[in-house]
């Protein structure tokens, strides 16, 4: 099991960890900063040194246990050995734009209080899409709302309720097609004090005046309540 530390702190840029095991899938840490890929946010990417090589890594993703975290490394890199000591650092600025953006997005998701039916994150740019009937888009009234809570400042922070939490109280979760991960016992929910609770994995910033200006970009109709809503960092 690798040990997650972006889910204590999301601000983490560098770490020491030690390989556990290489292989044509990836390298395996005891511990890792990189986000694992999942819930609609990219793998982070980065570079991992030890003594005698540095390794790009592309992304990270989850093994077939779940549980395992697997760092991809960039084609024809260097690989450390197993047991060797590896600093991991991440690139900080794609990460730190993706968790603006997952923010943001958690931030539409009050500005529009629907069904969520996916989404994506990128890297400076993000989208939800939701089951919204015909004339249930103000753009203008969006984008105001979503100014208005970048600019409360409002605190960003994790807590940890227990799977009987969860299934007592349906109505946090906000997706419809992806739901929390259940079966460890805990589930992580991210608070915006004052305006969105939901469960979530994903890294976020501690506070949304850390967002900065972020508009709708544009809405597609991708069925006949379902409308695919973009959003842009400026």
């Amino acid at each position: 099991m690798t040990a997650l530390l972006f889910r204590d702190d999301a601000y983490l840029r560098e770490a020491e960890a030690t390989v556990l095991a290489v292989g044509p899938e990836g390298v395996t840490l005891d511990r890792t900063i990189f986000y694992v890929q999942g819930g609609g946010q990219p793998g982070d990417r980065g570079r991992m040194s030890f003594d005698g090589g540095e390794t790009a890594i592309a992304t990270a993703v989850y093994a077939a246990d779940r549980a395992t975290a697997l760092h991809k490394p960039a084609d024809g890199a260097a690989l450390p050995p197993v047991g060797a000591r590896v600093r991991v650092e991440l690139d900080w600025p794609t990460r730190y734009a993706r968790m603006r953006v997952h923010t943001a997005l958690h931030l539409l998701t009050v500005a529009l209080p629907f069904p969520v039916t996916g989404g994506a994150i990128g890297d400076g740019d993000g989208r939800l899409d939701f089951d919204m009937p015909e004339g249930g888009f103000d753009r203008e009234a969006v984008n105001a709302r979503l100014a208005q809570m970048v600019g409360a400042d409002a605190a960003v922070r994790e807590r940890w309720i227990s799977d009987e939490e969860l299934a007592a109280n349906p109505g946090l979760v906000k997706t419809m097609s992806v739901k929390p991960p259940t079966g460890t016992g805990r589930v992580r929910l991210v608070e915006i004090v004052g305006l969105d609770l939901q469960p979530c994995g994903g890294t976020h910033v501690r506070s949304t005046r850390e967002i900065g200006a972020v508009r709708v970009v544009d809405v597609e109709k991708k069925g006949r309540q379902n409308r695919r809503v973009r959003i842009a960092l400026d």
